[in-house]
């Protein structure tokens, strides 16, 4: 059965589509017009080694917020359609990420319970790129997908003092963590004694 899905949203602010092979290789074409956040969708893409399409426009003279925050909203909708109904996946994966001396600790459940702890204390730092991804939004995406997605994840950094590798490591950390627990490795059935997720 493919593991696909496209989902498309338009609103006063931003317009953006989505396309996810969760069975891929990892292959990305990301353009939301922030290159940080095009930088670090991709290492979601190829790290995930989902097949990731991301086309978005939106307000950015205004701020990067509402396209970085659609977009990750859409992300975890066609996340979430894609993997259907659960049926065989593993379900659980945790982890720790390294990216020099930066160290993030991921774990998460695919239960159809969003619940995001985030225990990151981010470097003071500039924004990133032109135009500018402010360093605080990255808990912001990566509560709005897990929330759009139905996912319990837990996110801690170690250890870091640099905010790129600090973010990048949680990008590479969630996008491991997710490949592993997409993974069908057991019986037909719905991992869970509910029957449902």
């Amino acid at each position: 059965m493919s593991r696909t899905a496209t989902r498309t949203r338009t609103t006063k602010e931003t317009s953006i589509e989505i396309s996810i092979d969760l069975d891929g290789t990892g292959v990305t074409d990301i353009s939301t017009g922030i290159p940080f956040y095009d930088h670090m969708l991709d290492q979601l893409g190829r790290h995930g080694a989902f097949d990731l399409t991301i086309k978005a426009t939106g307000d950015i003279e205004i701020d990067t917020h509402h396209t970085v925050e659609d977009v990750a909203i859409t992300l975890g909708e066609c996340f979430a359609e894609a993997l259907g109904d659960k049926a065989g996946v593993r379900r659980f994966a945790s982890g720790k990420y390294p990216l020099d001396e930066a160290l993030i600790d991921v774990a998460l459940d695919l239960s159809g319970r969003p619940h995001v702890e985030w225990h990151v204390d981010m470097p003071e730092s500039l924004a990133l790129g032109n135009p500018a991804f402010d360093p605080q939004l990255a808990e912001h995406v990566v509560s709005s997908f897990a929330t759009s997605a139905g996912i319990t994840l837990h996110v801690e950094m170690v250890r870091g003092r640099n905010t790129h590798h600090v973010i990048e490591a949680t990008f590479k950390g969630l996008a491991r963590a997710l490949r592993d627990a997409v993974r069908i490795e057991g019986p037909a059935g719905v991992p869970s004694t509910k029957g449902v997720l």
